[in-house]
């Protein structure tokens, strides 16, 4: 089985209209990290023309399916803006501003099931190298 899932998602960047548009996304998990998500945006979606990536806790995700998560610089929660299908709104804080980006539910909750398949729910700390990390954090030091 494979220690890393590489999920493409489709994104909406939530802007004033007509602004608002769709966007690529990648969703990744892996097993060597296995607390985090990392969602990838391309450059052609960021102001600077550079690839963007976030990385938050898998546990926030999975919260924010179900309710508003998250107080720092990812917010995640869970919309139904037209009645019929479920989104889930992720907002993103840095100190030159904020965007907030929407994904289809089901995308989000499938990207997870396939995690949990690599690293069950309150398995993460088995998979840590915690030697490891701080060999390499003293050789740094």
């Amino acid at each position: 089985m494979s220690s890393v899932i590489d999920q493409a998602v489709q994104a909406r960047l939530i802007a004033s209209a007509p602004l608002s548009r769709a966007i690529p996304a990648s969703l990744r998990y892996d097993r060597t990290d296995p607390f985090a998500v990392r969602l990838a945006f391309p450059p052609a979606a960021s102001l600077d023309g550079a690839e963007v990536t976030w990385t938050f806790a898998r546990e926030l995700l999975e919260e924010g399916l179900c309710e508003p998560a998250g107080a720092g610089d990812v917010q995640i929660w869970p919309a139904n803006p037209d009645g019929e299908r479920e989104v889930v709104v992720v907002e993103f804080h840095t100190p030159d501003g904020m965007a907030l980006v929407q994904f289809d539910a089901q995308d989000l909750r499938n990207f997870l099931d396939r995690s949990y398949g690599i690293v069950p729910r309150g398995g993460e700390i088995q998979h840590l190298d915690v030697e490891g990390d701080l060999a390499a954090l003293l050789r740094g030091a």
